[in-house]
């Protein structure tokens, strides 16, 4: 939806004894926003004029809230007691919209940035040797005045949004994260948690084997997760080449 992140992860690294947990990892997310985008406002100049600074205000402290949790999940915590996993997160670039020199838009949603950190988060997590117990894939979902739902949107889209809907869901089916804005009732709810799992998971979800594994079929080629398992299939083949040219 017309964001840029960058993502980077550090960790299991020494942890501070106050935030230090005996049986598992302590998580760090930190956000931080594009220049001039977000942040602390302040006056500027001689006609004392708002700005906004690229210092992490209470929206940046709001979504590291909810990356943080959604992650705790997906993390395996318990195999590095007593140590930190941080993951910083930079916008690098916001949709632009109504702006003729390109400026960064700033969007009126507080929510509309979430996917887009919770997908580089989950894809940095997967280039690290850290031990995952799941994936996470989360998307947006905007409800328009006239009751239209429209799966990532565009800027504005999201704009002229009646609500804005974020879902994550884990690769074992699970609802990890649900975020929402506007006003919508239990029937938009439903039709917006149906659509979001069609994007993430498959216009059919999979059915858990024998051994707790989703089954994939042909309507799920298309999905997040989809993409995801085929990118890590990609990747792994990519980095065992060296073994097969010893051969």
């Amino acid at each position: 939806n017309g964001y840029s992140v960058l993502a980077a992860v550090n960790g299991p690294v020494e942890v501070q004894r106050k935030d230090e947990i005996p049986e598992e990892s302590a998580i760090d997310v930190v956000l931080r926003p594009a220049a001039g985008v977000g942040g602390i406002p302040r006056h500027v100049g001689q006609n004392q004029l708002w700005m906004l600074t690229d210092l992490p205000g209470v929206r940046e402290r709001h979504l590291e809230s909810i990356v943080k949790k959604a992650l705790r999940e997906v993390i395996l915590v318990s195999a590095h007691p007593r140590t930190l996993i941080q993951i910083t997160l930079q916008v690098v670039s916001t949709p632009a919209e109504g702006s003729g020199s390109g400026g960064l838009h700033q969007s009126a949603s507080n929510i509309s940035l979430l996917p887009a950190l919770l997908q580089s988060s989950m894809l940095a997590l997967l280039s690290t040797s850290l031990p995952l117990c799941k994936t996470l894939t989360s998307t947006i979902v905007a409800v328009s005045p006239s009751g239209e739902l429209s799966g990532e949107p565009s800027a504005h889209a999201v704009k002229e949004a009646l609500s804005l809907h974020i879902l994550g869901f884990s690769s074992h089916g699970e609802l990890l994260v649900a975020e929402s804005e506007g006003a919508y009732d239990v029937d938009i709810w439903e039709q917006v948690f149906d659509r979001a799992q069609s994007i993430c998971r498959g216009s059919e979800a999979g059915a858990p084997d024998g051994t707790g594994d989703v089954n994939m079929d042909s309507s799920e080629q298309d999905s997040l997760e989809s993409s995801l398992r085929h990118g890590i299939a990609e990747k792994t083949a990519t980095e065992q080449r060296w073994k097969e040219s010893l051969r």
